[in-house]
């Protein structure tokens, strides 16, 4: 019995030993850390003289914020043209652009032959002498259609080739139902949006490429596009025009003028100060 009690006792020191140490190794970690804070603060104060106690103890407890990189910017795709102009060159270097109109024949190459409005007349796209030539833009336009004025001559075949299809566009109803056509160049996509159609002499005045101003531009526009009944004038201005010239029979000498309007993805008219986009078109 008495034996039991001893061996109580015992397990009794032993655990107040045991919370002993463990109270002085806290104790002592305590001081340490007291130690190790107070030297601290008197480094930071060595290096930064005038800094109160909170705003260094700030310097611990402030929040660590881990800087990432920015988000990358996504880019565009390169522009890659439905048409191959590598295969087109190797048969004729002339060429500049293609261009389709939906629901005609219309789907040529565009060829320019510089400071030569006449040899396309009766040379085909592979050099061949031929009554059908080619299809080519005027000798004064921009290669890239960069310009403001843009005409592109073929000619009217018997046959239904070549410029042909454009003589339809003189009958309104045919054109407000076909008003959008394409000519794709190596660099991009150029939307187009027909907006007068009519027959006239060959004066050679839709020839003209150059101009002095915008305004200059507009207002010879708007006197093109002024004989034609339904046309749809652009307000206030556009970044440039095509005309698609070709013979017409009304008259000795006529010509159908075809113009059409560089216009965006929506349809909507390109301005003389909105960029061009290569975005794919979507018909309204």
């Amino acid at each position: 019995m008495f034996g039991g009690e001893e061996r109580m006792r015992d397990r009794a020191d032993a655990k107040a030993g045991v919370r002993r140490i463990l109270f002085f190794l806290l104790l002592l970690l305590a001081v340490m850390a007291g130690v190790f804070f107070a030297g601290m603060v008197f480094w930071q104060k060595k290096e930064m003289p005038g800094q109160t106690l909170e705003e260094t103890s700030e310097i611990f407890t402030k929040e660590i914020v881990i800087e990432t990189d920015p988000p990358v910017e996504e880019t565009k795709a390169p522009y890659v043209s439905p048409i191959d102009f590598e295969a087109l060159w190797e048969t004729n270097p002339d060429t500049v652009g293609w261009i389709r109109i939906p629901d005609t024949v219309i789907d040529y190459p565009i060829v320019q032959r510089p400071k030569d409005n006449e040899f396309y007349l009766h040379t085909d796209f592979d050099g061949n002498a031929s009554v059908h030539g080619a299809i080519y833009l005027d000798s004064d336009s921009e290669p890239d259609f960069s310009g403001w004025n843009h005409p592109i001559y073929g000619h009217h075949m018997k046959d239904g080739s070549m410029f042909k299809g454009i003589t339809k566009f003189k009958d309104e109803d045919y054109f407000k139902s076909h008003q959008y056509f394409e000519i794709y160049t190596p660099k991009r996509t150029i939307h187009l949006k027909a907006v007068a159609c009519y027959y006239s002499s060959a004066d050679g005045i839709v020839r003209k490429t150059k101009f002095s101003s915008q305004q200059s531009f507009d207002e010879w526009m708007a006197e093109r596009l002024a004989p034609c009944s339904f046309a749809e004038i652009p307000v206030p201005s556009v970044k440039s025009l095509f005309v698609l010239v070709t013979c017409s029979y009304e008259t000795e000498n006529a010509r159908t003028l075809l113009f059409a309007a560089e216009v965006d993805e929506k349809g909507q008219f390109l301005s003389s100060d909105e960029e061009i986009t290569n975005d794919n078109f979507k018909k309204p």
